[in-house]
Order: structure tokens, then sequence, then C-alpha cells
């Protein structure tokens, strides 16, 4: 036990000593000349690092997928309109309610149509692609939009609950 002791401090030295030399080295080839800047920065990397759907951490497996669900969902709809579904997938990624996973998110029972029709296994358009990249990287503008709907197809009392933040062709956003 001593041993397994004696080998867990050593390595906790040994990388701890590594992460000293490897900032020490980062600061001494890094001119600083205005702290608060440097302090943006840090608090703006430590933004991005903490979304899951920074577009950094979606694979194009992910992304692929997220087109067929837009293309199955809003074909027909205007541009905009595509984004704020990808938007909408998103979101439930980082709301705590939801599952973590944009797979997961799309798959969950009873959540999207297309997944029980089958038509989320045709292949997304460009537009579907297009919107779904300006989702992950400029989405912004649809950040608390968690559902869509269809109000002229719509058939569950629930959905018709929700407060409508937006209305795109033919559907309705909500949170």
């Amino acid at each position: 036990m001593k041993k397994i002791l004696s080998l867990v401090i050593a390595l906790s030295l040994f990388a701890g000593s590594y992460t000293v030399l490897a900032d020490v080295q980062l600061k001494a080839k890094t001119k600083v000349t205005d702290h608060e800047d440097l302090t943006q920065k840090q608090h703006n990397i430590d933004l991005k690092e903490s979304s899951v759907t920074d577009s950094r951490f979606i694979t194009e497996e992910e992304k692929n997928l997220l087109a067929r669900l837009v293309h199955a969902e809003a074909k027909g709809e205007p541009f905009e309109g595509k984004v704020a579904v990808a938007a909408v997938v998103l979101n439930r990624v980082e709301h705590k309610h939801f599952p973590d996973s944009i797979r997961e998110v799309i798959y969950e029972r009873n959540a999207f149509e297309p997944v029980s029709n089958g038509s989320i296994n045709k292949p997304a358009d460009g537009d579907a692609v297009q919107a779904v990249e300006k989702a992950v990287t400029d989405g912004e503008a649809y950040d608390q939009l968690l559902y869509f709907y269809n109000p002229d197809t719509a058939t569950s009392d629930w959905i018709f609950s929700r407060d409508v933040m937006k209305k795109i062709g033919n559907h309705s956003f909500a949170i």
C-alpha cells in the first residue's frame, strides 16, 4: 500500500511540476501589455469551453443527423425557420430537463415526428446543412427556444400551453 501511495505522490509532483513549467514557459513567450485584455480573453475562452454545443464539440455525424431532422421538420419553411429548428435541438442539449447530446435529444421518445415516421433517414438538402451551421455558429437569436410546432397540424393540447416567442413561416417557437 505504501508503494502505491508513494507512486501516486510521485506522479502528482511530476504532473504538478510539468504544469508549472509549462505555465512559466508560456508566460515567457507571451508578453502581456494589458491585464484587462488578458482577463477578457480568458473569460471568453471559459465561456466557449463550457458549452456542449460549441461548434468545436459537435461532430460531423451529429451535424448530419441534425441537418436530416431540420430537412424533415422544416422542408418548405423559410431559412430562418430552419435555423430556429436546429437551435431548438441545440438549446435542448444545453437545458437541464433534456438529454445531453444531439443524438439523444433527437431520438428522445415522441420528441420529433420524423423519427417516428422514418423521414429523418432521408438525406438533408443544402439549406438544412447551412441552417445547422448557422445555428451552431450564430444561433443567439434563438437561445431560449425549446419547442416548435405547426399550430395548424399540432394535436397535443400541452404544446399550445407553451409561451410562443416567435412565429416563423408555419411554425410557432416556444419556451
